[in-house]
């Protein structure tokens, strides 16, 4: 049975901003077109994940996530966007691995606001693995002005696949592959002799 936690009142959204975060003034897009992003997987002591329902949209669900802003390194952003949008602290996590590379997902063409400029036609991910030391009531999605959740629940590790958005769906796997063995406890060597 999935535990759900609701801590914030829904806010009227469109689906694109649903879909790709509400717009964010320190965007930063590469050559390629993609916006440079951390995602985090955040595992509770059974290895249960933290799954959000973003704010607005038809029943989004997804693990939070936000743009590197100008001058940030990957860890400083996955610390900022930790306490936007789950209120957790570098105190409330301990990091146990995050992806070697950047993982890319394209926008459905429906997505892709061609009057910006340059134009953002997806995201590359660094993916953080990180377990709650905190108890499960230090996750606020209402910690701030402008929430991006209006709830999660714990959810089993490869839940996220079935149910995640289709154009990140590949990403998601290929993520939660590689940060599976941070997960998992270390095999005991054996001795030989």
């Amino acid at each position: 049975m999935m535990e759900f936690h609701r801590q914030s009142k829904t806010r009227k959204a469109d689906t694109r901003e649903s879909l790709l975060g509400r717009e964010d003034t320190e965007r930063v897009i590469d050559k390629d077109g993609y916006r440079p992003n951390v995602a985090m997987v955040i595992a509770n002591t059974e290895g249960r994940l933290l799954w959000g329902r973003r704010l607005g949209g038809r029943d989004s669900w997804q693990f939070p996530q936000g743009g590197i802003h100008p001058g940030e390194s990957v860890e400083q952003a996955m610390y900022r966007e930790l306490d936007e949008e789950m209120g957790l602290t570098a105190d409330s996590v301990e990091v146990l691995g995050k992806t070697r590379s950047w993982h890319r997902y394209q926008l459905p063409a429906r997505y892709i606001r061609k009057y910006e400029t340059p134009v953002c036609i997806g995201q590359k991910q660094r993916w953080f693995l990180l377990r709650l030391t905190a108890a499960d009531s230090a996750v606020r999605v209402d910690a701030h002005p402008k929430p991006e959740f209006q709830s999660w629940r714990w959810v089993n590790y490869w839940y996220p696949l079935a149910a995640v958005v289709d154009f990140k769906r590949e990403v998601y796997r290929s993520a939660l592959t590689e940060l599976l063995p941070f997960l998992l406890p270390k095999r005991k060597r054996r001795k030989s002799g």
